[in-house]
């Protein structure tokens, strides 16, 4: 057993001092031992040093940062249900003297580029059933993934609105009468078919927030509207020039996993 610091062994009656080994040569000593082991002919891996000084302990692009939104358009949805989306994500989030609503933010973008991928299809979701009604605190019981149930909620929406409405699209009834038929939505008064009202609703409105409120590499919180309307300075590296400012009111403005978009020619 190797020891540090200056402790000492007898051996055969002389009492003899060790040599000192450090933490990071003993790592190392015994990364060797057991690579060659376990017949391992590689050298030990080493972390990069840190020594200090004024230069950050990182390297930039090495982050395992998730692909940013290339085209801003839409994957998943048709033009009519982008424009149902659009209507009733923005009646959640309106436009109004606090800040932009959820349209400008693309938060409609954001979900359908998020019900394009995974997690629309529902991947890493149990969904084996059993289809019994579940309690409001176990979560989604759906038999259908997320885009199944956009596709199907949205549908027996319109057919609704169609037949009750003089056949207007929803994205033409006045503010009022949306926001009458999101009610019923969230009541769960609304006859979806074989879509239970409810839980659309639940999660059209944990999208919408997402989509303001997440980074905007993934669509939504366009100019990180979202973040400037709450002061939230978004995945900033770190305050070491803010933490003796006590009681000072933090006014940068928020950066995103990208940064902000004028360090990256966008702004």
């Amino acid at each position: 057993m190797p020891q540090f610091g200056s402790a000492r062994t007898r051996n055969h009656g002389r009492v003899v001092k060790p040599k000192k080994v450090s933490r990071r040569q003993f790592l190392a000593v015994s990364a060797t031992a057991a690579a060659a082991a376990g017949g391992v002919g590689t050298a030990p891996a080493f972390s990069r040093d840190v020594h200090g000084g004024d230069k950050d302990p990182w390297l930039p692009h090495q982050a395992d940062a998730p692909h940013p939104l290339q085209a801003p358009d839409y994957k998943f949805f048709t033009p009519e249900e982008a424009a149902f989306i659009e209507a009733a994500t923005e009646r959640l989030v309106p436009d109004d003297a606090i800040g932009p609503g959820a349209k400008a933010c693309g938060v409609a973008l954001f979900i359908d580029h998020q019900l394009a991928g995974a997690y629309g299809r529902a991947q890493g979701w149990y969904m084996q059933g059993p289809w019994s009604k579940g309690e409001e605190t176990q979560g989604y019981q759906s038999r259908l993934t997320p885009s199944a149930l956009y596709r199907a909620a949205i549908k027996a929406i319109e057919d609704h609105v169609a037949s009750s409405h003089s056949a207007a699209p929803f994205a033409g009834l006045a503010p009022d009468q949306q926001d009458a038929i999101i009610s019923d939505l969230e009541k769960g008064k609304l006859d979806l078919g074989g879509v239970d009202a409810k839980t659309f609703f639940k999660m059209l409105w944990l999208n919408t927030k997402e989509g303001m409120f997440s980074d905007p590499i993934y669509g939504g919180n366009k100019d990180m509207a979202g973040w400037k309307m709450l002061g939230f300075p978004g995945a900033r590296y770190n305050y070491l020039d803010w933490v003796d400012r006590h009681g000072q009111r933090y006014d940068q403005p928020p950066v995103g996993i990208r940064g902000r978009p004028e360090w990256n020619g966008e702004g």
